[in-house]
């Protein structure tokens, strides 16, 4: 007799089944999450437009009439826009003979920065020598020093030298290191780069200036545009020492000349041209920073990693 065998059980899929309390929380947890994204941009939103207005009020200064200028209620949008007032501000001083002084400054400066740091950061951040670590922390302890401090001896160790009414004073710092702050950016960027890639171009018999140039710098490139822009707005924003060092009017600066648009005792400050002027000399480093804006902040957050 044949046996009949009997149906295998069905089994049903099991229904996947979360607590309620961790569905609960999980909703939470994203809500909290959005909330707090939120949050941060309407910060970010809010303070970028604060930021903004100043530069807008300027550029929109610069298109007025010098009646509409102080104007209440404030009148944001010029009537009529008055685009001469770029022609006239630029013709009122040889502003393009200043134009090719500040050039002449910003790039002189800006390339013994960059050169000069990056030489010092090197020695830093590769080289032992005896007292090493107390140089580097003496070398960060003068960024504590206000520039005001050191105004005054400063000015009588260029006149005498009699360097005063000359650039030099203006661009020769930059040849003793760059500064602190531009050589402790270099130095904590080149700490980050494998000691292995050195060892190995010493096998191959490469010298110290090779390793320096061909490696190195390269490598560095980031934290080099980063001290590249930063001193670029230094030198094409300076006003304190072209006005201290520069007494003949050919050689001034465009930052200098600027300051004849403020009037005298028996001259009302002629504000359209300033504004004119102060947008004029503002573009060159907004175009800089945004070609280079990525660069310039991988340059500046990579430094923080290895001390």
């Amino acid at each position: 007799m044949k046996e009949r065998s009997l149906p295998a059980e069905r089994t049903l899929p099991a229904e996947r089944i979360e607590p309620v309390e961790f569905t609960d929380w999980r909703r939470n947890y994203q809500g909290r999450r959005v909330l707090s994204k939120a949050i941060i941009y309407v910060i970010l939103t809010v303070g970028a437009i604060v930021f903004l207005i100043p530069f807008v009020w300027m550029l929109s200064s610069s298109l007025k009439a010098p009646a509409e200028i102080f104007a209440e209620p404030p009148v944001w949008i010029p009537n009529p826009i008055r685009w001469n007032n770029y022609v006239e501000a630029w013709t009122a001083l040889p502003f393009t003979r200043f134009m090719f002084n500040t050039i002449f400054i910003t790039l002189l400066g800006m390339v013994a920065n960059i050169f000069m740091s990056a030489l010092v950061g090197y020695g830093f951040a590769r080289y032992r020598f005896p007292g090493r670590d107390f140089l580097f922390i003496l070398l960060l302890s003068t960024m504590m020093l206000p520039y005001i401090v050191t105004l005054i001896p400063t000015f009588l160790i260029w006149r005498n030298l009699n360097l005063i009414n000359t650039y030099d004073p203006l661009v020769i710092g930059a040849l003793f290191g760059g500064g602190p702050f531009f050589i402790f950016l270099m130095r904590q960027f080149m700490l980050t780069i494998p000691r292995e890639m050195e060892e190995a171009a010493w096998i191959d018999g490469a010298n110290v200036a090779q390793i320096f140039t061909r490696i190195i710098l390269p490598l560095v490139r980031p934290a080099l545009l980063a001290v590249g822009i930063f001193s670029f707005q230094g030198y094409w924003n300076d006003f304190l020492a072209p006005l201290i060092y520069l007494s003949d009017l050919p050689k001034y600066t465009m930052t200098l000349g600027m300051f004849f648009f403020l009037g005298g005792a028996n001259e009302a400050p002629k504000w359209h041209w300033l504004m004119a002027m102060s947008t004029l000399i503002a573009v060159p480093i907004l175009v800089l920073f945004f070609v280079a804006q990525k660069q310039f902040i991988e340059g500046v957050t990579l430094t923080g990693i290895k001390g």
